[in-house]
């Protein structure tokens, strides 16, 4: 007959799976970022064929995986993750378009997926800014909960000014190149891309990258420190 798990047993299992989730995260976001980037723009990456990036997005789909095991009772935790959880999928799913779209850039459907990519990846953010928000707030540090909040807020709305701009360029796309005003937007537009992906995307990752880094110290203290205090 099999022992009962004890209390105590259940919450280091899920906090151990919760800082996995939060490593696999911390990991996941340079890497989808770097080879999203690179399939789209170079060849480096042409030899692996789709692997890299479907391998990068499942990195973060793993990871929100492993945090529905941390206060199952919660219902808004829960609720919180499984939406993350759902657009990570679902870049999950169009990850390959990028690979398709570099090789054959005017087939539609693969320009259209792409697009969708960048503003679904823009959203997953967004959620998962507000992933951290929520489990910030059931950990026992008053000023952890502080910070995240504060981060958070302002990384949110970095992002939603970064997928309204992404929502006018697909706008500006659309425009017939004749109209001399869309047409010198969208001439600018191609050819500052990068550094717009840089000044727009890179910050909100690396303040992202940085609160799971902490909330993660802050777990792994709460654990080897006074564990019963997440209790």
């Amino acid at each position: 007959m099999s022992e009962v798990e004890s209390p105590n047993t259940a919450l280091m299992r899920s906090l151990g799976r919760l800082v996995r989730g939060l490593s696999a995260l911390f990991w996941g976001l340079p890497i989808a970022l770097v080879v999203g980037v690179q399939t789209a723009k170079t060849d480096w990456l042409a030899p692996f064929g789709i692997f890299p990036m479907v391998a990068a997005n499942f990195i973060l789909f793993f990871g929100l995986t492993q945090l529905e095991y941390f206060r199952t009772q919660e219902r808004i935790w829960i609720l919180t993750v499984d939406k993350t959880k759902l657009l990570a999928l679902i870049n999950l799913g169009l990850s390959p378009f990028v690979c398709w779209w570099h090789k054959l850039p005017h087939v539609p459907l693969f320009a259209w997926s792409v697009g969708l990519l960048t503003l679904t990846s823009i959203i997953f953010l967004i959620y998962l800014n507000f992933t951290l928000q929520r489990l910030a707030a059931m950990l026992p540090d008053e000023t952890m909960r502080y910070e995240t909040r504060l981060f958070t807020s302002l990384n949110c709305s970095v992002l939603v000014l970064t997928l309204l701009f992404f929502t006018l360029i697909l706008i500006i796309f659309q425009l017939d190149p004749t109209i001399r005003f869309g047409f010198s937007l969208r001439f600018l537009l191609e050819r500052m891309n990068l550094w717009l992906l840089v000044l727009l995307v890179l910050l909100p990752v690396a303040t992202t990258m940085a609160l799971i880094w902490k909330i993660k110290e802050t777990i792994l203290n709460s654990i080897f420190g006074s564990g019963a205090s997440l209790l």
